[in-house]
């Protein structure tokens, strides 16, 4: 081939590849333009998170648009035989990524406040739901922590703010997500239930063209908690009920049972859960995912908070999230037979012990009393145990669950015991 053909060859095809690099570059159809989440400090007053962007929306041309970036013609010749870079090593662990969720970007080495709205509500009225997000400087699991799905179980918002706004995305590996309030309408009128007086609990995974519930189920489950490697769900005793600093547990699966060794401080109660729990459509998704109680609804308790928060902290560090100079305390059993010791008459309840109490069969647990005879009747413990979850001093009826004594016990059984939360 001639010289001067040859010369024109060469540079035709750096003309083409330059022409290929300076492009502008559009997103595909179903791509859509991301902001970078703010970096902000958790523990520090800031605005409200934006609405999350609304997926329907189409992208404009001007944002589908990527900034050419300008190149040198040499720059797309690729040596075969280069060396690497010095320093490289295919051996050194893998850095962390950005994270995507929410439409944002979340960089390493950040946190921030998204937003999350089931988009069930009047447009016009419509609520955002808070999700906390600590992105670490380095890779890791993903740990979701999930708040408040009945509206009136307080101290689930106060765990998981504590232990949010205590970390330092510098020093996480991976990276936790926090709702500390799922069920928004539900908090703000101080009800266990939703605005159609379903249980949100009773409607996962959910479906997109379900009942209110289950819609909202749907939202969350596909656009948070599909992103998470492992769950934690936290509850507090229901209807006037009070539960020691637990975990509901399947224990039959050996990934969660491993699971639960990284929880210092707390019970295991054997739960398998129901269908329509979120504890068990995570887990039936392959995410590693307990059931959280700690006492009781419509209060703020400081020693359930420390326990939940405490034994949150030890997980993180058993999952190497964090390196943390923690303290084990003496591990707690595991209960694989659970009873409720029921009331054989109406009145006025009155316990006799407490929390934690390990009892005898035979024990007197409390006393119902009725008002107007002034008849006592005693409440006794059908078999060796602990309290593990009582009722509050109240009124009664014959056949109210009294007190939740755990037995340990060699195998799983089939525990009596109400529903999560």
């Amino acid at each position: 081939m001639p010289f001067k053909t040859r010369v024109f060859s060469a540079w035709t095809s750096v003309i083409f590849l330059l022409s290929i690099a300076v492009a502008p570059v559009t997103l595909a159809e179903d791509d859509e333009p991301r902001k970078i989440a703010p970096n902000i400090d958790l523990k520090e007053v800031n605005p409200l998170p934006e609405p999350e962007p609304d997926s329907t929306g189409e992208a404009t041309e001007e944002d589908s648009q990527v900034d050419p970036v300008p190149i040198h013609a040499l720059d797309i010749i690729v040596d075969p035989d280069a060396e690497p870079a010095p320093g490289a090593s295919s051996d050194e662990p893998a850095p962390a990524e950005t994270f995507t969720l929410l439409g944002k970007d979340i960089l390493p080495g950040t946190s921030t406040r998204l937003s999350w709205s089931p988009g069930i509500q009047i447009a016009g009225l419509s609520q955002i739901t808070p999700v906390l997000v600590v992105n670490g400087a380095q890779s890791g699991p993903t740990l979701c922590l999930t708040g408040a799905i009945h509206g009136d179980e307080l101290n689930g918002i106060e765990i998981i703010r504590r232990t949010l706004y205590d970390l330092n995305p510098e020093k996480l590996a991976g990276r936790v997500i926090g709702v500390p309030i799922v069920n928004i309408t539900g908090f703000q009128q101080g009800t266990r239930y939703l605005p159609d007086r379903r249980d949100l609990n009773r409607h996962f995974p959910g479906t997109p063209d379900g009942s209110l519930a289950s819609r909202m189920a749907h939202s969350l489950f596909q656009k948070v908690i599909s992103h998470c490697d492992m769950l934690v769900d936290i509850h507090t005793g229901s209807l006037k009920r009070t539960n020691l600093p637990q975990l509901r547990a399947d224990m039959n699966s050996p990934e969660v049972a491993e699971f639960t060794r990284g929880f210092d401080g707390m019970a295991v109660v054997h739960s398998t859960g129901s269908a329509g729990m979120l504890r068990h459509a995570a887990n039936e998704a392959g995410i590693r995912t307990v059931t959280m109680e700690a006492g009781e609804s419509l209060r703020i308790q400081e020693h359930q908070i420390e326990a939940g928060v405490n034994s949150l902290n030890s997980l993180m560090e058993k999952q190497d999230m964090l390196s943390r100079m923690f303290v084990w305390g003496d591990p707690e059993p595991v209960y694989y037979d659970s009873t409720w010791v029921r009331a054989e008459h109406g009145g006025i309840l009155s316990s006799d012990v407490e929390l934690g109490d390990t009892v005898a069969r035979g024990d007197i647990l409390g006393h119902v009393t009725d008002p107007i005879t002034n008849e006592e009747y005693p409440i006794q413990a059908h078999f060796d145990g602990r309290v593990i979850g009582m009722a509050v001093d109240q009124v009664v009826m014959a056949g109210f669950a009294a007190y939740h004594l755990g037995t340990e016990a060699e195998v799983p059984g089939a525990p009596d015991e109400p529903d999560d939360g």
